[in-house]
């Protein structure tokens, strides 16, 4: 295989990321990731648990002279997000990514990179390969379908697991350590629709340029939500117009932004260019109010006449479009005593209208678990109030701040002498692995590191290759001062 990075150690961290990116890996696809560390554990001679659903734990002993240091566990998902700029061939079923340096950054070519969490896996891989390191005995846990609610890590027998040192690789900030994190869960509404077939001209809608993020991480960025954008404006031209709904759909991802969305709706010829007025005038207005924290935000509307199409009913058209705009989403509470911390907030992440049926898909996350509940009998009252039915799904618990930690101290060293700095410590909004680990394991110490990621479940997804460096020397310092 011919390598695209070069010019960065250790080398094979490098290589280890471009060979797991040329194997499809989104949620619920790890098979053959899964089988491929498989592969790599038993050319190495090492000692590997393989479970069915794909989870993967390689163990690899300590050091000589390290035999009577504590275990240590390493982790991270192997699973990723997949999405893509409109109008970009690409299968994330069977396709690998297509990787691009420039200026030092690493991207891929209109689509997710994967560094959330493939970077994980390739230090792994660059630790477990390298015998001249000093480390204690490690037990390396690849985890499945994390982004789709933290599957594997629940699934996965944690009777297996002997270390009660925890290294999470999912972090995307060198220089900061999490030491704690929200819970969250998967929430879909569904709805029959009933349609009724109708001639007349069709005006299409279509949100694009939207930033997007992580619905976690940059839910307090005040990001546009494309799903949310657009119930806005088809409201205003049902309201001033005899327009009917036919489709909806935005977003693919609970956990994601939605950077994108397209309505179309039928109505008479005659209306028609009145309807794509008001809907001119309303992403007019949006335009101005995002300039400053989503400056790129497009809507193109266009009209095609002598159309015919299956459109809702009025009743399934405003049940959709009020329970759109009354969906709790962004950031709901605030910690005004811990400078502003986000505790409590939902993303509607995905609207799709599929035949006679509509599904949405929303990520609620809270700190606090009575708040959590208090979200969920919202969400339950605003489907019962429209007429959806409401699962929730992939539920995991938040991860507590733990005043005394080991591993937290010896990072906080290791970072100081190797760069003269401090380490922040912070707890973040986002989900971790990290509390099901701790939950099922008494006594474990646990923190989450990782290198700089950035803009990541988006097409823009970049990490600077110096801070992959730069993190896997710290890592490797790390060890060995746990092998003490």
């Amino acid at each position: 295989m011919a390598y695209i990075i070069t010019g960065y150690q250790p080398e094979k961290l490098f290589q280890y990321f471009e060979d797991i990116s040329a194997i499809p890996r989104g949620s619920g696809n790890e098979k053959g990731i899964s089988d491929f560390l498989v592969a790599f554990a038993r050319e190495r001679g090492l000692d590997v648990y393989q479970d069915e659903v794909y989870n993967v734990i390689i163990r690899k002993p300590a050091s000589a002279g390290a035999e009577g240091a504590a275990p240590v566990m390493m982790q991270g998902h192997i699973d990723m997000v997949c999405d893509k700029l409109a109008g970009v061939e690409h299968d994330f079923e069977r396709d690998g990514l297509e990787l691009v340096v420039e200026d030092g950054v690493l991207t891929a070519n209109g689509t997710t990179l994967g560094a959330d969490n493939g970077i994980a896996v390739a230090l792994m891989m660059t630790v477990l390969d390298d015998d001249t390191l000093v480390h204690p005995a490690l037990e390396c846990v690849f985890t499945t379908d994390e982004e789709t609610g933290l599957v594997g890590a629940e699934t996965l027998d944690k009777s297996q697991i002997s270390a009660r040192i925890m290294i999470n690789l999912d972090s995307e900030e060198e220089g900061v350590a999490t030491v704690s994190c929200a819970g969250g869960v998967t929430v879909t509404l569904t709805r029959g629709l009933a349609l009724e077939h109708v001639d007349g001209s069709l005006l299409t809608v279509a949100i694009s340029g939207l930033l997007g993020g992580h619905s976690g991480s940059d839910i307090h960025l005040e990001r546009g939500n494309a799903d949310l954008l657009m119930a806005r404006i088809v409201e205003q031209v049902l309201r001033g117009t005899d327009a009917r709904l036919v489709s909806f759909d935005g977003g693919s991802k609970d956990n994601a932004i939605t950077r994108e969305c397209t309505a179309r709706l039928v109505l008479d010829a005659a209306d028609a260019q009145r309807a794509a007025g008001i809907a001119r005038a309303v992403a007019q207005d949006i335009a101005a109010e995002l300039e400053v924290f989503d400056p790129s935000f497009a809507c193109a509307v266009e009209v095609a006449d002598g159309a015919s199409a299956d459109a809702m009913s009025a009743e399934d058209a405003w049940a959709l479009v009020r329970t759109i705009r009354l969906a709790p989403n962004g950031v709901l509470r605030r910690n005004v005593a811990a400078d502003g911390f986000v505790e409590v907030s939902s993303n509607l992440g995905v609207v799709a209208t599929e035949g006679a049926s509509v599904r949405m898909l929303l990520a609620p996350r809270s700190s606090i678990a009575s708040l959590q509940e208090e979200i969920k009998d919202r969400i339950q009252t605003l489907a019962d109030a429209f007429g959806f039915s409401a699962s929730f799904d992939n539920e995991y618990p938040g991860w507590s701040y733990t005043e005394h930690s080991h591993v937290r101290e010896v990072f906080q060293a290791s970072y100081r002498e190797l760069f003269g700095e401090e380490l922040k410590i912070e707890s973040i909004h986002a989900g971790l692995e990290c509390g099901l680990f701790t939950e099922a394991l008494p006594g474990l110490d646990a923190i989450a590191v990782g290198p700089t990621l950035a803009d990541v479940h988006t097409p823009d997804e970049h990490m600077p290759l110096d801070s992959a460096e730069r993190f896997y020397e710290l890592l490797v310092d790390v060890l060995k001062r746990l092998a003490a």
